[in-house]
């Protein structure tokens, strides 16, 4: 990583609030650079606390798009950090208005050009493509990381059409510890614990909604740009990671957006490309983005609109590993998506028709639905998994290049009216070891629509067809590749109550592989990454031995399995403007091996923020638990509050929601 400390421009830095329509003000950072000409403005518009959370992030991007003629600015949306208001769900119908009311103050201010980007990872990237929908006139072009156009079946919260038990309840927890988190008084003063516990009052865990709306109905297609591409006028860079659970929205903007699109999917995970967080290689994003801005902003003919509508990174056969500082592999370009270098290879299944019930643990070994570049967080050796499932092998005379979305048939007949189908390619060296390359889940309900229930007819044998993830991979001569299809895949996918697998007949059963023509491009290349002075932040040492980040407990006598994760989010620091900051949680999935509805996640987080000179030291425990039985979902929610050793706010929440899909 290259420290630029010399730029074009000199810079400097505020705070200011942004006045909206109803007198609420959002709390806002900019850095400008110091010149008379009015610069475009970029948004970044998080509710994750830019004078903390994301501070040392901040420093690496904003600083440095200032120093190259930008005005550059984080904002905190209602209800969140330093910003007034109370909170809402996530992407609500006031979070994307007040986003157009922030995009055109910023074109409104004297040193503005009145020409506004907008850019983000996850959520940011996410409320980008949401505001461009909403199309105010000074937006003009956004660049999307890590985000979805389709809040329900590419998010944190559905797979298939079945729940995902991993990370709809991790996120709603963590979203929980998050928002019940005060302002600072260092920058909001005395009104500080009012603003606290209005907010708190008006939290209401949002587990509750998304378990309420289990098929992909009007809730979720509010905030899905696939609902209407054509809304978008903006110009969008999408970008992605092939170790990203996002990446298959890069492949549909590209194919679906109707102005200026360019998509780019890297080896990456859950992280901007230039962080160099595992696994690499990273690029030099900035610069980049940089090219995106100064033509689209700037009117400057950089070269980004010459460049392949597509560049992907198509990996190299690996061992199976949790982490790979670099993946080996190249670049790729395509002109379009679907690519006219792709063409389809059927492979198709043999043998005679077998039952699929795997054990409902099937799925330990799944890796992190986020990966962030810790050391646990991909899939080990799949060798235990597809011990679990059905295979089926095909050999690999010469090298495979896949780009795109595999896709299965499986022929299925069920003695159940429910039901889940997981599908994983993995790539098998000689010796026996299984990489996975891709998966993808069907709720057999939602066999034909994520918007509507049909129960398996019992007894009947149909034909389904999914798709996996989008991947990029090279299966090299003497490999094989396998398709493993199982019944179960805990926690990522939450149990049927009434599953009892299916029976799987190879005879009109196949996987599809997109199989991609001609060789890698060395032409494509990025500078290295290049970031500015990084925010001076202290990690100070602790004397506590580190929990493992990912750990399977298993209770032999019982039967029951437990997956403990640490998510690695922060832990303990302190920033240069003296708060000292800790957090720290934990995470557990519980379930036996023959009884899906023995199924149970639990999330405790515990955070401190404390400011020895202003005497304030503040606490949030939270705690949140989901349980199920054959007609409900059970959610329990805790959150503790606390001022010194004064309890500010303490409720509980518990709630059953009938299981209508998931």
């Amino acid at each position: 990583m290259q420290i630029r400390t010399s730029f074009p421009y000199e810079t400097t830095h505020e705070d200011v609030r942004v006045p909206l329509p109803d007198g609420t003000k959002l709390y806002a950072r900019i850095w400008r650079p110091v010149t008379d000409e009015p610069v475009p403005a970029l948004l970044e518009y998080l509710p994750y606390r830019l004078s903390d959370w994301t501070a040392p992030r901040d420093a690496q991007r904003h600083p440095w798009y200032a120093g190259h003629g930008y005005a550059s600015v984080r904002v905190d949306v209602r209800g969140h950090g330093n910003s007034e208001g109370l909170p809402g769900d996530e992407y609500d119908a006031v979070e994307l208005a007040d986003g157009v009311e922030v995009v055109n103050w910023l074109a409104e201010q004297p040193w503005c050009s009145g020409k506004v980007g907008m850019f983000g990872i996850s959520w940011g990237g996410f409320n980008s493509l949401q505001i461009a929908a909403l199309a105010p006139e000074p937006l003009k072009a956004i660049i999307t990381v890590c985000s979805a156009d389709d809040r329900y079946d590419n998010d944190v919260h559905y797979m298939g059409g079945s729940v995902l038990a991993v990370d709809m309840h991790a996120w709603a927890a963590t979203m929980l510890a998050f928002v019940s988190r005060p302002p600072d008084p260092l920058f909001v003063g005395d009104r500080w614990r009012q603003m606290w516990v209005d907010r708190l009052e008006a939290v209401d865990p949002f587990i509750h909604t998304w378990l309420d709306h289990q098929t992909r109905d009007a809730y979720w297609q509010h905030g899905s740009v696939c609902e209407d591409y054509s809304a978008i006028g903006a110009a969008v860079l999408a970008v992605g990671g092939f170790h990203d659970p996002y990446r298959d929205t890069v492949l549909r903007l590209v194919e679906q957006l109707p102005g200026d699109v360019r998509g780019l999917i890297g080896p990456w995970s859950h992280q901007y490309p230039d962080r160099g967080l595992p696994p690499g290689p990273a690029i030099g994003f900035l610069q980049e983005t940089l090219r995106w801005w100064d033509h689209h902003l700037k009117g400057v003919d950089t070269g980004i609109m010459s460049e392949p509508k597509l560049r992907s990174w198509i990996s190299d056969s690996h061992p199976p590993a949790t982490v790979y500082d670099e993946l080996p592999g190249g670049w790729v370009g395509d002109p379009s998506w679907p690519s006219p270098n792709i063409t389809t290879t059927s492979y198709a299944l043999q043998g005679a028709p077998l039952v699929v019930d795997s054990p409902q643990h099937t799925g330990l070994d799944a890796g992190r639905y986020f990966p962030f570049g810790n050391d646990a967080d991909l899939p080990p050796d799949q060798r235990d998994e597809d011990a679990k499932s059905a295979c089926f092998e095909f050999e690999v005379p010469s090298a495979v290049r896949i780009l795109g979305r595999p896709q299965v048939t499986l022929r299925l007949r069920m003695d159940a009216p429910t039901g889940q189908a997981i599908a994983r390619v993995c790539d098998v060296a000689p010796d026996g070891s299984s990489t996975l390359v891709t998966r993808g889940a069907l709720n057999l309900s939602a066999r034909n629509g994520r918007d509507q229930v049909e129960p398996w007819p019992v007894g009947a044998t149909e034909d389904v067809t999914f798709e996996l993830n989008a991947i990029g991979h090279t299966f090299p001569p003497g490999h094989r590749i396998r398709l493993a299809v199982s019944s179960a895949y805990w926690p990522w996918i939450w149990p049927q109550a009434d599953s009892a697998g299916f029976v799987l007949d190879p005879a009109g059963s196949a996987l599809d592989l997109p199989v991609r023509e001609g060789d890698l491009d060395p032409s494509i290349t990025f500078p290295a990454p290049e970031q500015s002075a990084p925010l001076e932040v202290v990690y100070p040492a602790t004397l506590d031995e580190p929990r493992p980040e990912r750990l399977v407990v298993r209770d032999v006598a019982k039967g029951e399995w437990r997956l403990e994760v640490d998510p690695r989010y922060g832990g303990t620091r302190v920033y240069p403007d003296g708060l000292e900051f800790t957090e720290d949680a934990v995470e557990a999935y519980t379930i036996n091996e023959s009884d899906p509805l023995s199924a149970r996640t639990r999330s405790d987080w515990t955070i401190r923020l404390h400011r020895p000179e202003l005497a304030w030291d503040v606490r949030v425990e939270s705690r949140s638990e989901i349980t199920c039985d054959a007609t409900d979902f059970i959610t329990s929610n805790e959150v503790v509050c606390k001022e010194g050793g004064e309890v500010v706010f303490h409720r509980t929440w518990e709630k059953r929601i009938p299981r209508t899909a998931g």
